[in-house]
This record gives C-alpha cells, structure tokens and sequence, in this order.
C-alpha cells in the first residue's frame, strides 16, 4: 500500500492533483431516492451510522465519500445509511437540513436509534439536524459525530487567514460556499451556524479537527461553547492535519488513525448486544 504524507497529500490538494488510493470494498444498496446503505464485512447488527458526506453544500455524494462510508463501518462495526441530500446553489439552505432530518426521522419510526457522523458540510448538518429533532421533540441518538465540521458561516476566527498555509480551503471559497449555500439567509441562523446556537439537550459529541485547518478556531469555539452549556464533548483536536484530512485514509496513516478513534468513540457510546 502507497502511503503519503501530510505535506504530500496537503500539496496535491493545493495544486488541484487527485489524491489517489484504494477504496475499502463495500456493498451499496439504495433505500429510497437518494439514501443508499453501505456495509462492510464488519458491520454488525447493534449499530447503524447515519452519514451526511462533505462537498461545501454544494457538490459531493455518497459514491464521492464511500471509501470514508466503509472505513467508518469497519471501524464502528456498524452499518451506514448515507444521504445524498439536495445541494447548492439549486437547492439553498434549508434544504439539505430538512432531507437529512426526513432521514433520521425515517430511520427513527423503522426502531433504528443511528448515530449521525458528518464530515465538513456533512458535519454542520448533523448538528442542524439535532438541532432540529430537539425542536421537534424527537429522540436524540446515544452519540453523534463531527469531523471538521463547518460552524460558523461568519468565518471569523483568526485561523482563516493565519493558517492559509497550513489548510487547502480559501477565504475566497469560504465566501462563495457561503453566498451558494445561505443565498442571502442571515448566516447567524443555528442551523447555519450552530456556534450559535443553544446547544444544550444535544447528544454526546465527538468533535475532530486539525490544528492547520482554518476553521479551527470555530470549532475549538464550538466545542468550548457546547461544554459549557452542558453536552459531553470529545475534542479530538490533532496536530498538523488540515481540513477533512481524514478523508485520505487509503493512503495517510493519520486519517487511517483518526477514523479508528471515531470507531472507538462510537463502540463506548453503542456497545454490542447480548452476544455482540
């Protein structure tokens, strides 16, 4: 197996170069329009991860991410329902909240209690979708998790300029997510921007990010903002690594790292049944 290096897989991101590995083999069945269920040889009967993939709300899908789908499945021993929810600019806010809610809803009247991972994008609409089952008075799961997840669409922390050198995202493809995505919706909205929101009542967390990224400071601010209202939250804040870098699994040894912690996060917070 070709590995690579953070500075390597960080360069071909950069220059535009396809980073290129082995994707995990997986069957992919689909459930309804635009929700497919992915499974791996270790995914077990006792857990059921519900996936929002990454894509700047305005690309990206469950084929775009179903290396990360089956990673994720082999480490958490689960299966995967992954939602290929409505995108930017055609689609705008709230859409993709509403198809990712209408999935964990589903999910939650077949007796399923998943676990909501999100990665970039996907990660902000796991917690808008929380946001929004609390809101509706709907069960919260046993845990959720983010991984670099977008949480303020003010951008405000210094780490948007500072770390330009350290991540792969722009200011400038900051901005025009942004415009594509909120098309003129205020952008303090929670479900928008859950840095604002009040996170109190919201499952245990796994937050993971990379000390490069430039929107650590956000999220750093998100977990702090979380903790003191009262949410169990795992900061897994890991040095050196940009945005989505866990993404790269098939080649970056810290991805690979990365998505086994998310595994062992999920399995303390869902434990096998009897006989599991």
């Amino acid at each position: 197996m070709t590995t690579l290096s953070p500075a390597e897989v960080l360069a071909a991101l950069k220059s535009g170069r396809p980073v290129e590995g082995d994707c995990r083999s997986a069957v992919v069945e689909p459930v309804r329009d635009g929700v497919y269920r992915v499974t791996t040889a270790a995914s077990g009967p006792d857990r059921t991860l519900l996936f929002f993939h990454s894509g700047g709300f305005t690309a990206g899908s469950t084929a775009d991410d179903l290396d990360l789908c089956a990673r994720l499945a082999d480490a958490c021993r689960a299966g995967v329902v992954s939602v290929d929810y409505r995108l930017a600019p055609e689609h705008p806010f709230p859409a993709a909240v509403e198809d990712c809610l209408a999935a964990y809803r589903d999910l939650l009247g077949e007796g399923c209690f998943p676990v909501p991972v999100g990665v970039s994008a996907g990660g902000s609409l796991v917690l808008a979708m929380l946001l929004s089952a609390l809101d509706e008075g709907l069960p919260m799961p046993a845990a959720a998790v983010v991984l670099s997840p977008v949480v303020d669409m003010l951008f405000l922390g210094e780490s948007v300029i500072f770390n330009r050198e350290t991540d792969w995202l722009t200011p400038e493809y900051l901005a025009a997510m942004r415009e594509d995505y909120l098309a003129g919706h205020d952008p303090v909205d929670p479900l928008a921007s859950p840095l604002y929101a009040d996170l109190a009542g919201l499952p245990p967390l796994l937050v993971q990010a990379g000390s490069g990224e430039v929107l650590i400071d956000g999220i750093t601010a998100f977990a702090s903002t979380a903790e003191l209202q009262g949410v169990p939250v795992t900061f897994d804040r890991v040095e050196g690594m940009f945005h989505c870098w866990q993404a790269f699994a098939a080649v970056l040894p810290e991805a690979a790292a990365a998505i086994e912690r998310v595994g062992a996060f999920v399995r303390r917070q869902v434990p096998d049944g009897p006989g599991g």
